[in-house]
């Protein structure tokens, strides 16, 4: 059952300069490069680093939303949240069974997971202490993961383009999920709208880092996007959030916690955009590393499931064993 989409990828190709150029060439000419195609093996690593860090994200992305399902203000709200959060792990089965087309199966890259050699966004190692923390990451966290991913529709391997096109439409409407509860909050009482204020006060900055670091300091993007893998830099894709999320703020009245920040003309080729003031890179590459307040908690959480559910994964193997014969 873990097995399904992987493909043998052991005969490598020979990887020659011509194969190089020619493999290039086919980028640079925008060709989707599948499953069966030759492809540098550098190409292949750097997919499966990305797809499967990608897909761990969005299961353990389930877990501080989960933990409001119960505890949701009204029915139609517990609804909607379970509708995203079950929305999120049929992402992470999209993507996973992508990455499994590159030769890695689904159950070694969760044992990579909960051995703690694969990473996932560092974003979910912080905690939701109120209600108003779910409409600050379904409005920032999924809104600066849409920032992300809608330049993936047009990544260079196939099926991460094809599964990223029904991720991004249902990832549009968990930020505005979480960007209406927030306006609710902000028109709400006085205490409802410290509540927002503070998740946006919390999240902001998390936000922010989910870009990763800036490019002088990223070591893969350079190469990523040669391979069109990525379209956008680091930076780029956080101007374009930060552009976008601003307004968003002032609408709702909603005070964006950056005493720097400020409208630059010169951005953007001249169109304008804002300057944010300087990010905490060490809270970062701190949380990246597993220092983050609730990473514990995650991996825990993550194995317990996985322990919890290998009767199932037994069942259904005897079942397929049974049924082949």
């Amino acid at each position: 059952m873990y097995t399904q989409g992987l493909l043998d990828h052991s005969e490598e190709t020979e990887e020659t300069p011509e194969f190089l150029a020619a493999f290039q060439k086919r980028i640079d000419q925008e060709e989707k490069i599948e499953p069966h195609d030759p492809m540098p093996r550098a190409y292949r690593k750097t997919l499966i680093r990305q797809i499967s860090q990608h897909a761990h994200s969005e299961i353990v992305g389930m877990l501080p939303e989960g933990n409001w399902i119960t505890r949701a203000p009204t029915l139609k709200r517990k609804a909607v949240l379970l509708a995203k959060v079950q929305d999120e792990g049929g992402h992470g089965l999209y993507l996973y069974a992508a990455a499994e087309t590159l030769g890695i199966s689904r159950l070694e890259m969760t044992e990579q997971l909960l051995k703690g050699e694969a990473k996932y966004s560092s974003i979910f190692n912080y905690p939701t202490l109120t209600w108003a923390d779910i409409g600050a990451i379904g409005w920032l966290v999924d809104g600066a993961a849409i920032m992300n991913q809608i330049p993936l529709c047009r990544c260079s391997y196939g099926p991460y383009a094809r599964a990223m096109i029904k991720i991004c439409k249902e990832e549009s409407f968990h930020q505005r999920q979480g960007y209406e509860v927030m306006m609710t909050l902000a028109e709400g009482s006085k205490e409802q709208r410290d509540m927002a204020q503070d998740a946006l006060n919390r999240w902001w900055w998390p936000s922010l880092m989910m870009f990763g670091p800036p490019d002088t300091e990223s070591s893969n993007t350079d190469q990523s996007m040669k391979w069109k893998i990525k379209r956008f830099t680091n930076d780029q894709l956080r101007q374009k959030f930060l552009d976008a999320a601003i307004p968003q703020a002032k609408r709702i009245n909603l005070t964006i916690p950056d005493k720097n920040l400020k409208w630059n003309k010169k951005l953007n080729n001249g169109r304008g955009g804002y300057s944010h003031g300087p990010i905490d890179w060490e809270e970062f590459w701190r949380v990246v590393k597993g220092g983050g307040p609730m990473a514990r908690d995650r991996l825990r959480a993550r194995k317990k499931a996985w322990d919890g559910g290998k009767w199932v994964r037994d069942a259904a193997t005897a079942y397929a064993r049974k049924v082949k014969r």
